[in-house]
């Protein structure tokens, strides 16, 4: 801590992030896990995202939003796991008030683009199963490309204005942070200032991304289940249904936890339970997404494997 000019209290320059150090026996094996995470999530989800971006069969809007949505899990996770794995081996797991303020300007960023991302891709299945005959019209690539620029400045709107509340809040100590990154709630505990003000802000964010996302989401699913009962052939009403269930999938794990972690009454000993969820949206889901939308997703197989006959066939070429 420094002392700050003109003041006779201290103000905090740095935090201590105690991570999972309440479980010290266990730092390689936590470690390792989370290294296997991490790298799975790149690789994966760089795959996924090169994958889609080399075969024009998957030029399409709903192949469009996978691919941003496989680029957004990789800035996600990589804006609090690199930290996390450096913190294992250090004996003083510190961070400093700005690099604090900066991670979780990005996180928070990334995770209301996400938000809204997954509202759009709501939207177009709406469209492609409701509106097949105009889906082409509606979802134009212009409209695709807004809908992301859309949803990214959105969500850096939102944290920024999170961001310049929370400096505007006073630490004047204790510095320690039970958790393995800088969240808001954490810090707000942490402040010796009046945060009423920034739990309206956060209030109203939450209605704005949190509820209207879901009640998108919700619309366009009710309209498809309403759509999707009227079709006659059960192939057809399983094949529509297949198209969704990728998604509704990640919506409600993306949700759930975060749900849990934001809205659910903290305590002392919600703190561990808290910590788990964090886990499950901040590097469990990323690692999953590309698998929750490629297991049962034949265009996606299909392109796989023309990639790998085409390597197959590269290599035989080279050795002739």
């Amino acid at each position: 801590m420094a002392i700050a000019e003109g003041r006779n209290d201290t103000t905090v320059t740095s935090f201590i992030l105690l991570g999972f150090s309440e479980f010290p026996n266990l730092t390689i094996v936590l470690f390792s896990v989370f290294l296997g995470i991490y790298l799975m999530t790149m690789s994966w989800n760089l795959g996924l995202f090169t994958l889609i971006k080399m075969d024009s069969h998957l030029h399409t809007p709903m192949y469009f939003f996978l691919n941003k949505l496989a680029f957004l899990d990789i800035c996600y996770i990589s804006s609090t796991a690199p930290k996390m794995l450096s913190d294992f081996f250090q004996e003083q797991k510190s961070i400093s008030f700005t690099g604090c303020t900066v991670q979780f300007f990005f996180f928070c960023s990334l995770g209301l683009t996400e938000c809204c991302l997954l509202a759009t891709m709501a939207y177009d299945r709406y469209a492609a199963i409701c509106r097949p005959l105009l889906y082409t019209a509606i979802m134009s690539p212009t409209l695709c490309l807004k809908m992301v620029v859309g949803s990214c400045i959105t969500g850096f709107f939102g944290s920024f204005i999170q961001l310049c509340a929370l400096l505007q809040l006073h630490f004047c100590g204790p510095n320690i942070i039970n958790h393995f990154f800088c969240d808001l709630p954490q810090l707000m505990t942490l402040s010796c200032s009046d945060t009423f003000f920034l739990q309206v802000i956060i209030s109203v964010l939450t209605v704005i991304f949190g509820l209207i996302s879901v009640l998108i989401i919700m619309i366009s699913y009710g309209y498809i289940v309403a759509t999707v009962l009227k079709i006659t052939s059960a192939e057809g009403r399983s094949r529509a249904f297949n198209t969704c269930a990728s998604h509704l999938t990640a919506v409600t794990l993306f949700y759930s936890s975060g749900t849990f972690v934001y809205l659910w009454p903290s305590s002392d000993d919600s703190l561990s339970q808290s910590k788990l969820a964090s886990i499950l949206y901040t590097a469990v889901i990323p690692m999953l997404n590309p698998l929750i939308y490629s297991l049962r997703n034949k265009e996606i197989k299909d392109a796989l494997n023309r990639w790998k006959e085409r390597i197959f066939s590269d290599i035989i070429f080279l050795q002739g």
